[in-house]
């Protein structure tokens, strides 16, 4: 089953590396990028919109980064607090054995 899963994996991204290249070669007009206060120079299509993809990922990920901050401090903190009550639950188990005539 795991070598049908890489499998799979290896046909995917072979697709999406095909579906690049054949981006990249239709692609092929130089275009100057104007940024209001910055001309960036001329530089294929393809170029522009695949770091438009690049930054616009980039910034998806740092903007995500404090839920992931947040969210992994409070499974820490559910985890801490689950092994306390597995404690007490195994300590309140050992007290009503010892209770039992």
């Amino acid at each position: 089953m795991r070598w049908l899963k890489g499998l799979i994996v290896a046909i995917i991204l072979l697709a999406v590396l095909l579906v690049g290249i054949l981006f990249a070669v239709n692609n092929q007009q130089t275009v100057p990028l104007n940024l209001i206060w910055l001309e960036l120079p001329a530089v294929s299509l393809s170029v522009w919109l695949l770091a438009a993809l690049v930054s616009g990922v980039m910034l998806g990920m740092l903007a995500m980064t404090g839920v992931w901050l947040r969210l992994r401090t409070a499974l820490s903190r559910a985890q801490r607090l689950n092994r306390q009550q597995r404690k007490e639950l195994d300590r309140l188990r050992v007290q009503e054995l010892k209770e039992l005539p």
